[in-house]
């Protein structure tokens, strides 16, 4: 099942015995954690009825001795072991042995008082094991994958509701270009907005514009994005900021190349016919950001960029041997790129 189904099962009070959350967003495990937590245990109780494992250093065997055995002064337990390696194709270190043998079979009779969470940050389980065919029979696995482009937004327009505000028209979309596709990172943002802009209120754009700082990363997308729309004095205002802020040409100059070459990238999978989410798993991108850069490549010829990417090689290499000032070479590849 996926991530919302879980959620939704667990609010309702319908708890599986054994969850296996797995998936690139550790934040919306956390969050799986928390919500069992919250519907399982009471506040009081906590101490007594979460147990947490690492089985990078404790074997699986102990997590389900741990499961079985009677809670003590609680009428339920929750015992929560991270790093389930042994579910993924990755090597392990071979430091603890895991009887799988032993979890297939609590699985055929799980005690009705403990509830297992095993965590693993990977984007895919091992199909081929035996131990997970049977987690997968039992409905036990949670994937907690990236959002979407679409579902990213959402979700930060339901944690500004959740808080008790909202954003204006694009607000929500321009807070994700600002601080980065991490929840966690969002998460924190959309408190500081609420906490601007009280119960009840709006967030518009010269808010934002104030409450968040960018990451030189956030600004060299920004950057790219006023010369896309051909917006040669904002593009030329937040260079001249990054160079007051002491950011090195050079390392202006790998970031606008790093996002040039993914618009490359994207642009020639969707010519090729693959989907913004399968070439967001093919390159390693979050969703959003795919969604971006191919909305960004549109401005362009496959051609086009190749050349851009070329000028950027050439100027990386003038500014490296001295041939050429370096903010002098930014600013005329600005206005190349703009012409």
């Amino acid at each position: 099942m996926d991530y919302k189904t879980a959620m939704k099962h667990i609010s309702k009070g319908q708890f599986k015995p054994v969850y296996i959350a797995y998936g690139a967003e550790s934040y919306l495990i956390q969050e799986l954690i928390a919500r069992l937590t919250d519907k399982l245990i009471e506040p009081e109780h906590k101490a007594f009825a979460v147990s947490r494992y690492d089985l990078t250093e404790t074997p699986v065997d102990a997590v389900i001795e741990e499961a079985e055995t009677l809670p003590f002064m609680v009428p339920s337990k929750l015992v929560v072991a991270t790093n389930a390696l042994f579910l993924t194709g990755a090597k392990e270190s071979g430091k603890v042995e895991h009887s799988l043998e032993r979890l297939a079979d609590y699985l055929k009779s799980p005690v009705d008082f403990s509830i297992i969470v095993f965590t693993v940050e990977a984007d895919k389980l091992d199909e081929r094991k035996k131990i997970v065919k049977a987690l997968k029979e039992a409905d036990a696995l949670v994937s907690c994958a990236m959002l979407s482009a679409d579902e990213l937004t959402g979700w930060v327009n339901q944690e500004a509701g959740k808080a008790g505000f909202s954003f204006g028209p694009g607000v929500a979309e321009q807070l994700i270009l600002y601080t980065g596709t991490s929840l966690q990172a969002l998460v924190k943002e959309v408190e500081k907005c609420a906490l601007y802009v009280g119960q009840g209120g709006t967030l518009q754009a010269d808010d934002l514009e104030q409450l968040v700082t960018r990451s030189i990363e956030q600004n060299i997308f920004l950057l790219i994005e006023h010369i896309v729309q051909v917006k040669l004095d904002q593009a030329f205002t937040m260079l001249s900021e990054l160079i007051r802020r002491k950011e090195e040409p050079i390392k202006i100059v790998m970031l606008i190349a790093r996002q040039f070459r993914i618009m490359f990238q994207v642009k020639d999978l969707m010519q090729q016919g693959y989907s913004q989410q399968q070439i967001a798993g093919q390159l390693g991108l979050h969703p959003y950001g795919v969604k971006v850069a191919a909305g960004q490549a549109n401005k362009f010829e496959l051609k086009q960029l190749a050349d851009i990417l070329q000028q950027l090689a050439d100027l990386d290499y003038r500014m490296k041997s001295g041939k050429i000032d370096k903010v002098l070479g930014l600013e005329m590849f600005l206005l190349r790129l703009a012409s």
